[in-house]
């Protein structure tokens, strides 16, 4: 199935890497979730998947249904029993992640500021822009330089 590239994405970030155990029970109940997604009572066109062990990258296709409040209450519900579940953190805004080489890193947002500070992400360190809205965003402004982020703005001090 082919998504718009209008289609809403939501990213929640984990604070630490999925097993590989664990990414497969996760991503079966988010599939479950989202083959049963409805919006008052129309279903939504949805997929999730995991990418890098740990991103939960949510999809809607509004051209089919829209997504109401309820439907992305019950979005957030489901995030919340996954971080119960599973000891992690998917709502800490102030984590960074960013690639070293090929590998992701998950930094707090002091641990990142030091590492802008001592030259270890530079200003062409991929970093994730986990606030893209759509599929077209995400597809093209998701992974991106930090010089290219609006992680630079806030660090900017530190080039």
């Amino acid at each position: 199935m082919s998504f718009s590239p209008q289609s809403r994405v939501w990213i929640y970030q984990s604070n630490r890497k999925f097993s590989p155990a664990e990414e497969t029970e996760i991503l079966q109940k988010l599939t479950a979730f989202t083959n049963d997604w409805k919006a008052h009572g129309n279903a939504l066109v949805a997929k999730a998947e995991i990418k890098y062990g740990f991103f939960i990258i949510l999809t809607v296709d509004e051209n089919h249904a829209n997504v109401t409040g309820c439907s992305i209450d019950s979005s957030v519900r489901l995030m919340k029993e996954i971080e119960q579940d599973y000891n992690i953190d998917l709502f800490n805004r102030f984590n960074m992640a960013y690639k070293l080489a090929d590998e992701v890193i998950v930094a707090n947002k002091e641990d990142f500021e030091t590492l802008v500070s001592i030259k270890k992400v530079t200003p062409q360190t991929i970093v994730f822009n986990n606030m893209v809205q759509n599929l077209q965003e995400f597809n093209s402004k998701w992974e991106i330089p930090f010089e290219n982020s609006w992680h630079s703005s806030v660090f900017s001090h530190l080039l």
